[in-house]
Order: structure tokens, then C-alpha cells, then sequence
């Protein structure tokens, strides 16, 4: 305490001037209207850009959280988007309604990204669930925007899946707009592009036309976003066309992802297992 008495003896003079000169803007600012308005613009400025820059902070502290919630927000909305969609009719002039419980079959879960490769031949992603979450190989796996790939295997919470882009991973697909069915299998080379095969150089595909997921397998769902058609062409003595697909989902970015489950999937391989044999014969 005597130190600080001491130091205020010392600098009385420079603290009275201080002082003197706070007083002095008071009433040079309290008494004149236009310094006062200045200063009090002046100030809200500085105070609403420093609240804008704490509350972009705090913003930008809690975009996992915020990106954790859309996503779950997204698995709810595509759970009920595939319900919605195995409901309808599958055909314009066919009275069809599918079973409830074959109309919610498939059913998403959401997992993230933690890390992937694109640059290899065989790539690969790592997603942070597993067995435990009811994940299984086996399992396709989509985005936001199209296909991934499918599961190759789990742990208990993590799994490995299989990219689309890897040149022995071959999926079952089709043109949208007129159901011609083809198969989809990278080439190794472009990691945006790949390569639809199968389809007749006699079906009409043209450019923009989308690729999406065909009716027969039960690793997807039917008319999920594959990619987009940039270039057909017809090779040399073959009878099938030469298309080229952009992919719909920007692997450079993939943050989140949907592992489908199919609740089915157990009773139909189970189905197709039964020996023919146990089928009656005709008299």
C-alpha cells in the first residue's frame, strides 16, 4: 500500500493532467451536439463490429455441432423420402402398392467422414461407425447428393467402405429417363468420371441424361443419383455404348455420409438360398 501512495506522489502530475483531460472531452462531447452524435455513430460502429466478430467466432465454434444435427436432420427426411418412394406406383397403368414393411426397408444411418482416398486405383473411405451402430459389409453406402460406395468391413465402431471409385467395384445402374439398364465401374483415371457399359448402341442415351440406381439389387435403393452423361459414343464393331458419367458426388468434399440398411436383406438371401428342390413338381 505504501508503494502505491509512493507512485502516486511520484506521478501526481502526469495522473492530474490524465484526469483533466478525461473531463475536459466529457464536456467538449456532453455540451456540442455534433461531436456528441460523431462519437456516439462512431462508437455503435466499433461495438457492432466487435459483437459481429464474437458472434462469428462463437458461429464458427459451433458449426460441428450444427452440421452433426442437419445430418440426422437428412437421415430422417431420406427415410422418409425412400418410404415415399417404394410406395408408389411403380407403374403408370399397374394397380401396385407395396407391402409396409417392403416399403420402409431400406433405412439410412448417418455416419462421418474420417478419412479417404481418391488419387489410388482402389480407394477407399473410413466412416466413424461400426457393428455396434448395426452396420454390416455389405451395406451401400450414399450421400447428400448420389452413391458412395458399399461397406467392405466393420469394427465396433468403425467401417471401410468400398469407393464407386475403384476399378474392381461394379454396380448395377440405369438411364432415368427410359430405364435402359447398364453397369457403372471406374476406369482408374478421372476421379469425377466414370464409365456406363451394357447399354445397347439401339436404346437412345444422350448427354445430360442421369444415371441412377437400378430396381435389381438390394444393396440401394431403385433412383438414387449416380451421375450425369457427358459424352456418348459407339466403339468400333460393338453393339453397346460407349458413355461417359460424371458423378454426382464431389468425393473432395464428402463430409457426411448414409450407410443403407436393408431390413429385408436377411429374409430375401435366406429366400434365395432355399435348395429348388423344396419346389413341387408338376403331375
Amino acid at each position: 500500500m505504501y508503494k502505491l501512495f509512493q507512485f502516486i506522489s511520484k506521478q501526481r502530475a502526469f495522473i492530474m493532467f490524465v484526469l483533466l483531460e478525461v473531463l475536459s472531452l466529457w464536456f467538449f462531447y456532453s455540451y456540442n451536439n455534433y461531436p456528441n452524435a460523431v462519437l456516439f455513430n462512431t462508437t455503435n460502429f466499433y461495438i457492432a463490429q466487435a459483437l459481429k466478430t464474437s458472434n462469428s467466432i462463437k458461429a464458427y465454434s459451433r458449426l460441428s455441432e450444427v452440421n452433426d444435427t442437419l445430418a440426422l436432420e437428412n437421415q430422417r427426411l431420406r427415410e422418409a423420402l425412400m418410404r415415399l418412394q417404394a410406395a408408389q406406383l411403380v407403374q403408370p397403368k399397374v394397380n401396385y402398392k407395396a407391402d409396409s414393411m417392403v416399403a420402409a426397408r431400406f433405412q439410412p444411418v448417418v455416419a462421418k467422414v474420417l478419412d479417404l482416398s481418391t488419387n489410388q486405383f482402389n480407394n477407399y473411405i473410413t466412416i466413424d461407425k461400426g457393428t455396434a451402430d448395426g452396420l454390416a459389409p455389405g451395406m451401400g453406402v450414399i450421400s447428400s447428393s448420389g452413391v458412395v460406395g458399399k461397406i467392405k468391413s466393420c469394427s465396433q465402431h468403425l467401417s471401410i467402405v468400398i469407393s464407386i471409385l475403384h476399378t474392381e467395384y461394379t454396380m448395377s445402374a440405369k438411364v432415368r429417363r427410359n430405364n435402359e439398364i447398364g453397369s457403372v465401374k471406374w476406369d482408374g483415371k478421372n476421379p469425377e468420371l466414370v464409365e456406363m457399359t451394357d447399354v445397347s448402341r439401339y436404346k437412345q442415351v444422350v448427354v445430360r441424361d442421369t444415371i441412377v440406381t437400378s430396381d435389381f439389387n438390394y444393396v440401394f435403393p431403385p433412383d438414387i443419383t449416380i451421375g450425369y452423361v457427358t459424352k456418348v459414343g459407339v466403339k468400333k464393331d460393338m453393339t453397346f455404348h460407349d458413355i461417359q458419367v460424371r458423378l454426382a458426388t464431389n468425393f473432395n468434399s464428402l463430409s457426411y455420409v448414409y450407410v443403407i440398411k436393408n431390413k429385408l436383406e436377411k429374409e430375401l438371401k435366406e429366400l434365395e438360398e432355399q435348395p429348388l428342390n423344396n419346389v413341387p413338381s408338376k403331375k
